[in-house]
């Protein structure tokens, strides 16, 4: 890698919190910079502190309508619509200020890339995915993602790829591109039977004039690390070569954890590496820039921590080796946080993430989904959906 990677944090970020027990618990993020720091991996690495977003900027996604609701949330009392005071999305106290600080930090990473001062950003307070245009949803009150996005096409970017590895579909970052043939959104996520937010089927491919711009793998409950691999390599890389993005925006939700209480893929901390790994390789081989997201991920101690700040080593390209043990002084904090929780001794859960190619004849049932997404999609990219070499 030549320039630095950005890296945008700001323990500012802790002020959206969801409140109560609420899963979108701010101490995860507070415990992966701790243990990114305490590992070495920030060392002499210039923390960007985001600014809010101001309504304009988050007005290239959301209503003006809607901001005025989430503004007026907080003294609104109870009837307040547009998907907020809901239990997924409560209302709480500077609920625009603190959506908005996640935007702008979405956006100092956009901005870095798009000036040339980085080709790779990380911003792992965003990857809010599923708010739509005029409503909150899953935890999410502003798309950080489709803003940051819709910035850099009025930027000078031309073409951009947005993968997102969350358990979920990506929903509000495919309803934003639909239609924009410009925008390549792929979703691998539990199928849409067994997990909200019941969308993302592979014959979801966008809208008319920009079919096969959206890419949609539906994973069966149960996927280990390398099934979900053989995935992802199956679809991801080849529709990347014939697309030809200029910038490669990935959404790192790492709810697709065995141990994550909120969803049922069966990925382990290794294999989440694997797939930063994997989008690195991508980058280092096509040329892109690489501006990186975080998303969902509920088990707040033992899994978020661990995999972000492997997600943080590979933008930097300081690998944290999988078998390093935690520091001790992350391990007392932590205990602290939480007494009862147990931890995990290293940075690995002992998984190799192996993964069989894809052969075009297995009959696994993450086969039947590679299938389906490629004779969806494969034949508007000019690709053969049943040649493994494609």
């Amino acid at each position: 890698m030549g320039k630095p990677a950005a890296v945008v944090w700001d323990r500012s970020f802790l002020g959206y919190d969801l409140g109560g027990d609420h899963p979108l618990n701010p101490v995860r993020l507070d415990l992966t910079v701790r243990l990114a720091t305490a590992l070495g991996v920030l060392e002499g690495v210039e923390l960007r502190v985001p600014e809010r977003a101001t309504d304009e900027e988050i007005e290239l996604v959301h209503l003006p309508g809607y901001l005025s609701a989430v503004q007026a949330a907080p003294t609104a009392g109870w009837d307040v619509g547009h998907g907020l005071g809901t239990p997924d999305n409560p209302v709480f106290e500077r609920m625009h200020e603190a959506s908005a600080l996640v935007v702008g930090g979405s956006l100092a990473a956009a901005r870095a890339i798009a000036s040339g001062e980085t080709d790779r950003a990380v911003n792992i307070a965003g990857g809010l995915h599923h708010a739509m245009p005029d409503s909150a949803a899953g935890f999410c009150v502003y798309n950080d993602c489709a803003v940051a996005i819709e910035w850099l096409l009025r930027n000078g970017v031309e073409r951009i790829a947005y993968v997102d590895v969350d358990v979920h579909h990506g929903d509000g970052v495919q309803t934003a591109f639909w239609d924009d043939s410009r925008v390549l959104t792929i979703s691998l996520h539990q199928h849409p039977m067994s997990l909200w937010p019941g969308t993302g089927w592979a014959g979801e491919v966008g809208g008319a004039g920009a079919e096969g711009s959206a890419v949609n793998v539906p994973l069966p409950a149960g996927t280990r690390d390398g099934a979900w691999l053989r995935a992802f390599h199956a679809t991801v890389p080849a529709l990347l070569r014939a697309f030809r993005p200029q910038v490669l925006v990935t959404q790192c939700g790492v709810d697709t954890h065995r141990e994550d209480p909120l969803a049922d893929l069966a990925l382990s901390v290794d294999g989440h590496r694997a797939i930063y790994q994997a989008f690195r390789d991508l980058v280092n081989e096509h040329g892109f820039k690489w501006l990186a997201l975080g998303g969902g991920g509920y088990e707040l101690l033992r899994v978020v921590p661990r995999s972000w700040t492997h997600l943080l080593a590979t933008v930097l390209d300081r690998d944290v080796d999988s078998n390093r043990p935690l520091p001790a002084e992350w391990v007392a904090h932590a205990t602290r946080v939480a007494p009862d929780w147990p931890l995990p001794a290293s940075m690995t859960d002992e998984c190799d993430p192996v993964h069989q190619p894809w052969g075009g004849d297995a009959e696994e049932p993450v086969d039947k989904a590679i299938r389906d997404t490629r004779r969806a999609v494969f034949p508007l990219h000019g690709l053969d959906p049943d040649d493994p070499r494609d």
